[in-house]
Parts: C-alpha cells; sequence; structure tokens
C-alpha cells in the first residue's frame, strides 16, 4: 500500500519557494488510480478455469475493493496526505499575513529613489512609469488562495476515484471532518 507524504519542515523559506508549495513532489494527490490498484488482491479466491471461457467486461476499474482495504487507505493515506497538505497551506498563510516582510525595507526604498526621478516624458512616454513590485507576502497570499483552489479540485476529483472503487456516501470534506474528529477523540484518550 502507498505510503502518506511526508510532512515537510515548514519554515518561511519553504513557504517562499514556489515549487515546494505547490505540490509537485507528492504523486499520492496526482494519481489516486494507481494507489487503488495496488489495494487489489486478485488471486484470492483463486483461479476458477470458467474465467476464461468468455469475455469479462468488468474490468479492475470498477470492480469494488476490499472495504477494509478501502478503509485503511483513506485513514492512513489518503486523509492523512490531505490533512499535511491543509496544515502546509495552513503555516503558509499564516507566514503570508505576518507583517515583519523582509523585502518591505528594499520595496521602500525602490519607491522612494522613484520619487526623485526626473523623466523627459517626451524622449520616452513610458518612462515616467512606475510599476512597483508586488510584496512577497502578497504574492504569497495570492499563490495561498489558488493552491487552496487547486487542492479542491484535485480532492473532489481523487474522491470520485475513490468512490467509484470503495463506494461511500460521503463528500470528500464530510469524510475527512469526520476522520479529523476521530484522531482528536484518539490523541483525547491516549493523553488522558
Amino acid at each position: 500500500m502507498s505510503q502518506p507524504s511526508h510532512k515537510p519542515r515548514l519554515t518561511p523559506q519553504f513557504c517562499f519557494n514556489e515549487t515546494a508549495l505547490r505540490g509537485k513532489s507528492d504523486p499520492l494527490i496526482h494519481i489516486p488510480g494507481t494507489n487503488l490498484n495496488s489495494l487489489m488482491t486478485p488471486a484470492r479466491a483463486g483461479f476458477d478455469p470458467s474465467s476464461t471461457a468468455g469475455r469479462q467486461t468488468q474490468t479492475s476499474r470498477t470492480r469494488p475493493l476490499d472495504p477494509e482495504a478501502c478503509q485503511g487507505f483513506k485513514e492512513n493515506v489518503l486523509f492523512q496526505s490531505w490533512q499535511t497538505r491543509s496544515d502546509v497551506l495552513a503555516y503558509c498563510a499564516g507566514v503570508a499575513v505576518n507583517p515583519d516582510d523582509p523585502d518591505l525595507i528594499a520595496r521602500e526604498a525602490e519607491s522612494a529613489k522613484d520619487r526623485e526621478r526626473v523623466v523627459d516624458e517626451r524622449l520616452d512616454p513610458y518612462s515616467g512609469r512606475f510599476f512597483p513590485r508586488e510584496a512577497r507576502t502578497e504574492s504569497l497570499a495570492n499563490l495561498i488562495r489558488n493552491e487552496r483552489g487547486v487542492e479542491g479540485i484535485i480532492r473532489a476529483r481523487t474522491w470520485g476515484l475513490v468512490m467509484e472503487r470503495c463506494g461511500d456516501g460521503a463528500g470528500w470534506q464530510e469524510a475527512l471532518d469526520k476522520w479529523r474528529l476521530t484522531r482528536v477523540d484518539v490523541r483525547d484518550r491516549e493523553s488522558g
């Protein structure tokens, strides 16, 4: 069975690394079908010679999986990975609203330098325009907003595949919230 994605070391520098933040390194969120196929145990019932007598129309993709294996996959791999990703996005959203922007002084100096500039717009009509750089924290906030939207789409599609193979009436958000509650209950019992 697949392993849940590891939790990266969360630092502000990690958040400003767009490649790392975009989750390109987590194959679980991109190819859930392969992970679900790994749950199949085709030889469990043994070989049935009559199975070769006719064409098999039920593909492995439509064949339901063992409910225990599905539940284990959802609880130990899928939801763990989703929670890790949610934690990363929440941490980086906090970094994005942090007022201690290291680029603030450089942007202020750039702005002051631009105010002192004398431009003859007859020679260069575009030189009078000044486009201040967007703060790193602002661009990070925009990236986090986009990533949350992408994450919602990926989770909905992944959950559709999981439901197709495992069956479960709940939506992905409801199932994830329920899993989070059971994790909190387990932690409370262990600590209490």
